[in-house]
């Protein structure tokens, strides 16, 4: 057993000097081609830990010492951040692996079913307890609390493939068979079963051909599918709210926001919920932590998606990206909401226009449409309920021709072409000018910056 690890009764683990010694020069020209094709799946290098340890196990057949160096080397990571990952995981051994880690379910149905039993026999059998490994190393022993099989209990896996409906004897003989190199082939799925190597290659991302061997889901996980099928059963479907516009009718589509070009229709105006609805859904969720108009709020974390806007001079997303989220139609009835760091309210954050100043923006339901005095819209687009020389921007957030200021409403700032991150900000509604912006309620984020760097500074 000293060779598959030396280990407490507490399980803890002494590494032997082998773990640590360098890969021979073939070995680790074989990794880091590997590594770059992993690395290369990612938009951050660091994201490709977990499948480059199981690159690592399946070199080694466990996270070795000199694993830990590499994966912290390639990903430009520290050995601790590596080996709090790599301890974290069943999946990664810190000490020497089987060939085959056959995992016996104790959890609660298989339990009931057996499970308990054919651990009892099969640990007896082979002289090991959990994590320990056969003295030819062969078989590792593992007590699983769930192998996600549930309709075939008690299961038992071998590298993670699954055998159901498993007895004392007929575990017994599997192990045996899999120490004596005879043919073993699962319940479902790959007719064979592969070696702990061989799996964690694959788990690294690097697929062996055999996926669409075998079955999938066997009788028992269609049963419920096939009895639905005879009765003539189905799920449920969701009923719209009456009060609540469909999707082609919300603000932000292209149905509101466009001609339809077969029948020459002025595009349907989207509905604005009654004051007091629920709030829609939209972009990322915000912490209620943060408020807006914050320096938290203020510009957010750029991605490699936002860097080829940026790069590519375009104004706002490109075609297929979600709508930008609208302006919020819900304000809190009891005590207004404070969106600016010099106190304000949402009361001077309201629409100008036509109508009255009772809500944000107006909504047909308390005052009729709001109309507008100027700053007609193009082609195109629709007239923003925010006031004067604003419009509300196309499904990809692009502004039109000419309207340099754009404003992101959940943030109340507005971006000129020299603000931070201008390339970056999901344009809520338009602007003709600063002025039209400050009218409307929206701060200068390139002043917001400025302040805030100089505050920095001092």
């Amino acid at each position: 057993m000293e060779h598959y690890g030396l280990q407490t009764a507490a399980g803890h683990l002494t590494v032997s000097a082998e773990s640590k010694e360098p890969y021979a020069v073939e070995q680790l020209a074989q990794l880091h081609a590997d590594a770059e094709q992993v690395i290369a799946r990612y938009p951050q290098k660091r994201s490709a830990l977990l499948p480059l340890l199981h690159l690592v196990q399946s070199v080694d057949g466990y996270v070795t010492g000199r694993g830990i160096d590499f994966c912290a080397e390639v990903l430009d990571l520290s050995r601790a951040e590596v080996s709090g990952v790599a301890t974290f995981y069943t999946q990664y051994k810190r000490h020497p692996n089987g060939e085959y880690t056959v995992g016996v379910c104790t959890n609660t149905l298989c339990a009931i079913m057996g499970g308990d039993e054919i651990w009892d026999s099969v640990s007896e059998h082979l002289g090991i307890g959990h994590d320990e490994t056969t003295e030819d190393g062969k078989v590792t022993l593992e007590r699983i609390e769930c192998n996600a099989a549930c309709d075939y209990a008690p299961v038992v896996m071998a590298n993670w493939e699954f055998f159901d409906n498993q007895t004392p004897e007929s575990t017994n003989q599997l192990v045996d068979d899999l120490r004596e190199g005879n043919p073993v082939r699962p319940t479902r799925g790959p007719d064979t079963v592969c070696t702990f190597k061989q799996m964690s290659r694959v788990l690294a991302g690097f697929h062996d051909g055999l996926a669409d061997q075998g079955v999938g889901a066997g009788p028992a996980s269609l049963r419920g599918l096939e009895v639905a099928h005879e009765n003539g059963w189905e799920a449920p479907r969701a009923e719209r709210r009456d009060d609540r516009p469909a999707a082609a009718e919300q603000p932000g589509t292209t149905a509101a926001a466009s001609t339809d070009d077969a029948t020459g229709a002025e595009p349907a105006k989207a509905e604005v919920p009654a004051k007091g609805a629920a709030e829609p859904t939209t972009g990322e969720a915000h912490s209620s932590a943060t408020k807006p108009g914050s320096d938290e709020a203020t510009e957010t974390t750029p991605t490699k998606a936002d860097d080829a806007k940026a790069d590519d001079g375009s104004k706002g997303g490109k075609d297929g990206d979600a709508a930008p989220a609208q302006p919020s139609t819900v304000q809190a009835e009891a005590e207004p909401a404070t969106l600016f760091d010099d106190g304000s309210t949402t009361a001077e954050a309201e629409p100008r226009g036509d109508a009255p100043l009772t809500g944000t923006p107006a909504s047909p339901a308390s005052q009729g449409p709001t109309v507008q005095t100027g700053g007609e819209a193009p082609a195109g687009f629709v007239t923003s309920s925010y006031g004067d020389g604003t419009v509300t921007p196309l499904t990809d957030g692009s502004g039109p021709e000419g309207w340099e200021i754009k404003g992101n409403s959940r943030s109340m700032l507005f971006h000129t072409p020299k603000s931070p991150s201008y390339s970056r900000t999901r344009a809520e509604v338009w602007f003709r000018d600063e002025d039209a912006a400050r009218a409307a309620g929206f701060t200068n984020a390139l002043d917001r910056k400025n302040a805030k760097n100089g505050k920095d500074a001092q």
